[in-house]
């Protein structure tokens, strides 16, 4: 799908038409949130054809920066993200995806890639 072109100020944040403001590298942040208890569990990026797979197939669909390639989350490690819902933040450059995670979200087999608290001190386990 090709997506309109965003608009800008408050034409951008009010409309409910999908207008996704992608940066340069043509990538949203997309935040993984487990849909029951509100948990972040991990940032990822989509393009176009990631968000697209995703709204259409209901799993999460991301862009791999590293890989430069789709990357359906769960295909490799079987920690799948059934999508319950997409939102978007107010001006359309970040994407929310509620989802039921199967397993690990983090690629370190943590729940979420969120596991470390920072403080004065430096890191720390929470």
């Amino acid at each position: 799908m090709t997506y309109p072109i965003p608009l800008s100020g408050p034409a951008q944040d009010e409309t409910l038409e999908l207008r996704p403001k992608f940066n340069a590298d043509g990538l949203v942040a997309a935040i993984a949130q487990d849909a029951e208890t509100g948990e972040v569990l991990m940032l990822a990026w989509m393009n176009a054809e990631a968000l697209d797979q995703t709204l259409k197939t209901g799993r999460a669909v991301y862009w791999s920066r590293s890989r430069n390639a789709l990357w359906r989350k769960g295909d490799t490690s079987g920690h799948e993200q059934e999508v319950v819902e997409v939102r978007v933040d107010c001006d359309q450059d970040a994407v929310l995806l509620k989802v039921k995670q199967t397993g690990a979200a983090c690629h370190t087999g943590r729940r979420s890639c969120f596991y470390r608290i920072a403080g004065p001190g430096g890191l720390r386990e929470g």
